[in-house]
């Protein structure tokens, strides 16, 4: 492991050394290319060398031990547990960092909530879900826009398109997709039964126009009047875009702008994204056909999560993990959920690498 850690420590120094040569300050493109790897090489290199000090520090205390000076000798007694530990830390950080990157971890992402069984109360837990996710997206500091969104008979929304932009969304975010359950008394029940809900999420990476190539005749566009509360564009312009794509069948929608061409801009862009995680998903199931009988993927048609308002609880039964205070995480609070699948997809790869386990470049 030493050696890997320090040719990319090697490679890591070119980098920087890259970003002082004129050449390259001259070229945007070939800039914004090293600078980008140098990032992400930065925080493997700031492990190994924080690493690289603790083993140090640790030889030269162990050494300590057989000083005839007593103070020396006791220093080393008190300290070594310590740097032990801190020795078994960073090497788990740099196994975690090692790890076979997801081309996707750095990408923007296109997420999709539908309202599924459960009526009503379906939509209206959609639309909780779906804010709960902007505010989760608010506290992470990114960009949210909401492209597409089809209100409920009863309120809430039968299904909503948005892109969050920001710093490794989709890392953060690509094991929410699936079946999200929600159990509780709807408004409207007057006998106070406990109703099911199921709603399903669905987190795809923006693609790049590199990512996926579309032909223009494969594309069939219709423009139609917006629906929805208010704004002057709607219900007065054909500005709302809907694009088919006839080989895949696939259908999307945009009517938040007021211009015909930022709404097929922007349906582009869903048109795009689908695409590419359709062939993602075929990619990983050439790889591995048998990983959905080893451990929880993700799928889409997966019930990943109950939420449970009677008993103030949220289970992910992926992973085995129970929280509580459904409130708090209504409103965004979020993140020890979204950590939690992290952290075990990670250990699943580390197990992986040394024999059974998903494959280790889905961590």
């Amino acid at each position: 492991m030493i050696d890997k850690l320090e040719e990319v420590e090697r490679r890591f120094e070119r980098l920087t050394a890259d970003l002082s040569n004129p050449d390259i300050l001259a070229d945007t493109a070939k800039l914004q290319k090293v600078s980008k790897e140098r990032a992400g090489l930065e925080r493997l290199v700031e492990t190994f060398r924080a690493y690289r000090k603790v083993l140090a520090d640790l030889s030269e205390v162990e050494s300590w031990l057989s000083s005839s000076d007593p103070d020396e000798k006791a220093y080393a007694k008190e300290s070594l547990p310590g740097l032990r530990e801190q020795r078994e830390e960073q090497e788990a950080a740099l196994k975690i960092l090692l790890l076979p990157k997801d081309p996707n971890d750095e990408k923007n992402v296109i997420l999709e909530i539908r309202a599924g069984a459960g009526g009503d109360e379906a939509a209206l837990f959609a639309e909780e879900v779906m804010q709960m996710y902007l505010r989760y997206a608010d506290r992470k500091g990114w960009k949210a826009d909401i492209l597409d969104m089809s209100a409920g008979n009863a309120g809430g929304v039968k299904d909503a398109t948005v892109t969050l932009s920001g710093d490794a969304v989709f890392s953060q975010l690509k094991y929410e997709s699936g079946v999200h359950r929600v159990q509780r008394v709807p408004a409207t029940e007057t006998q106070g039964r406990i109703h099911t809900s199921t709603i399903t999420v669905s987190v795809m990476p923006e693609a790049e126009d590199v990512d996926v190539q579309i032909n223009p005749a494969d594309i069939e566009m219709q423009v139609m009047r917006s629906t929805g509360a208010g704004g002057q564009s709607v219900n007065t312009t054909d500005s709302a875009v809907r694009l088919i794509h006839k080989p895949s069948g696939i259908v999307v929608k945009c009517q938040q702008e007021k211009s015909q061409g930022k709404n097929r801009a922007m349906a582009l862009r869903m048109l795009r994204a689908k695409l590419y995680d359709m062939e993602q998903e075929r990619i990983r199931n050439e790889r591995d056909s048998m990983r959905r009988g080893q451990v929880g993927t993700g799928d889409r048609s997966e019930k990943i999560r109950t939420y449970n308002f009677p008993q103030d609880r949220l289970t992910d039964h992926r992973i085995g993990l129970t929280v509580h205070n459904l409130p708090a995480i209504m409103v965004g609070n979020v993140d020890e959920v979204i950590t939690a699948c992290r952290t075990h997809y990670q250990a699943e790869a580390l197990k992986a690498q040394t024999g059974g386990g998903r494959p280790a470049s889905e961590a």
